[in-house]
């Protein structure tokens, strides 16, 4: 990857695509998408990979990521933009996104901007969605890329799709049992799904 950039913008372009740096340096990658969310693709390297390598690696996970992260992230090299490609097929498609208050068992669905159904976070249907948050480009994602990729023990508290909410709310309230706010509701599913190594 190159040196910091003191003049790059975060470019939300559909179709833009970014080599960004992860744990332990690896090179993984980012293509935004029509929603201008960014999708990560289920592929590391050490060296930046070509374009076709790249955008024929399935995707691994859609996520949110604060705009002015980027920019942050761009200008200090941690994230690095090599071009505006199409979009692969599967990221034509609007993905499905859960809205989850804080210490509530219920959940809403959305998918393309439009509220689609409420239902309980152990829905089997939304396991795999993603939670709504912003991530920040630098501080979150070398982590959260580490969590999706699945090969080395992921910090405990890192997010994303419900099946991993699951686990971290459960944890919360493991480790901080007399804090209120981390008590789970009533009716709360235990989680079984998505086994991670954790750290």
């Amino acid at each position: 990857m190159s040196s910091s950039d003191p003049k790059a913008r975060a470019d939300l372009t559909t179709g833009t695509l970014y080599a960004v740096r992860g744990e332990s340096d690896w090179l993984y990658y980012g293509q935004v998408t029509a929603e201008k969310n960014v999708a990560f693709f289920a592929r590391r390297d050490r060296t930046v990979a070509s374009p076709d390598e790249i955008l024929s690696s399935p995707i691994m996970a859609v996520v949110s990521v604060s705009r002015p992260s980027i920019g942050r992230a761009l200008r200090s090299g941690h994230w690095k933009k090599l071009g505006r490609f199409a979009l692969p097929e599967v990221l034509h498609q609007p993905t499905l996104r859960v809205q989850w208050p804080p210490a509530s068992f219920k959940v809403i669905v959305w998918s393309g901007g439009t509220r689609q159904f409420e239902t309980t976070p152990d829905d089997p249907a939304i396991q795999d969605a993603e939670v709504i948050a912003a991530w920040d480009a630098e501080h979150h994602i070398p982590q959260r890329l580490t969590a999706d990729f699945g090969a080395e023990a992921a910090e405990w508290h890192v997010g994303g799709p419900v099946w991993r909410e699951r686990r971290v709310r459960e944890e919360y309230a493991r480790r901080f049992p007399d804090q209120p706010g981390h008590r789970l509701p009533q009716g709360w599913v235990a989680s079984s799904a998505g086994e991670q190594k954790l750290r």
